[in-house]
């Protein structure tokens, strides 16, 4: 399996790593040496993966969580301290999101979406630090262009994305002179099972639905966590506060 060793000896956590770009995250950090600790609230689909990962030769262990519930991410982080080690790189894939008119969205959708998308990725960095400020390593949030420009049909999913882009900025001043770099990448479509949860209403704005297209199309996981594993290795190690667009010229 191994195609290098930029995360060899190291331990690196992903979330959302059941599915998408969670499981092709975690798929390529382990592929690189990495000790996986693959999250997901489905403990059936963190399974598949890792089991994915052993029959390629890597190393890789399932825990299930709720990245939104500040127990179960607790919990979380002291098993994998006990099973693992100390976390070298946190990556907060795990997000959630869907297309309805603002009006329409019921308020469960909307504190549902902020709990798992910015509130989840904050419990994981608060959860996290005290270990990669005691052993050095990194944090790589996913944000979304959604973060970076308004989006129709989607107001509690840019907001959350909003707020992945200033916890990432914050963080990174906050920790830059303790060590610990955090970015982000911010990605357009992704071709995975969760683009299937962003159905436009019937009567969406076909103007402005354009808008979200580029020629390039939906990128593929494994390209995104390709970016991932450059931020969360040494080859990213100068960068810090860094919000990186993959999104084929949608943002330009």
């Amino acid at each position: 399996m191994p195609d290098g060793d930029r995360f060899g000896g190291r331990v690196a956590v992903v979330t959302g790593a059941g599915s998408g770009l969670g499981r092709a995250t975690a798929m390529l950090l382990a592929s690189e040496g990495g000790n996986v600790a693959a999250l997901d609230i489905s403990q059936e689909t963190a399974q598949n993966t890792v089991d994915e990962i052993a029959a390629a030769g890597g190393q890789a262990t399932a825990l299930r969580t709720d990245v939104s519930d500040p127990d179960s991410v607790a919990s979380t982080m002291k098993e994998i301290v006990a099973q693992l080690g100390p976390p070298n790189t946190v990556c907060n894939v795990a997000g959630i999101g869907k297309f309805d008119h603002t009006v329409d969205v019921p308020f469960d959708d909307w504190q549902r979406i902020i709990a798992v998308n910015l509130t989840g990725s904050f419990l994981m960095c608060q959860a996290a630090l005290p270990h990669l400020l005691e052993n050095g390593g990194n944090i790589v949030n996913v944000a979304s262009t959604a973060g970076l420009m308004g989006q129709p049909y989607s107001a509690a999913y840019c907001a959350s994305k909003g707020g992945v882009v200033q916890l990432t900025r914050a963080l990174a001043v906050e920790y830059m002179e303790r060590g610990v770099r955090i970015n982000a990448v911010a990605p357009g479509g992704v071709d995975t099972p969760m683009i299937n949860q962003f159905m436009p209403p019937a009567d969406a704005s076909k103007r402005l639905m354009a808008k979200l297209v580029t020629p390039m199309g939906f990128v593929k996981p494994e390209q995104v966590a390709k970016v991932i594993a450059f931020l969360a290795s040494d080859d990213g190690d100068y960068m810090t506060g860094a919000i990186v667009s993959v999104d084929g010229g949608l943002t330009v």
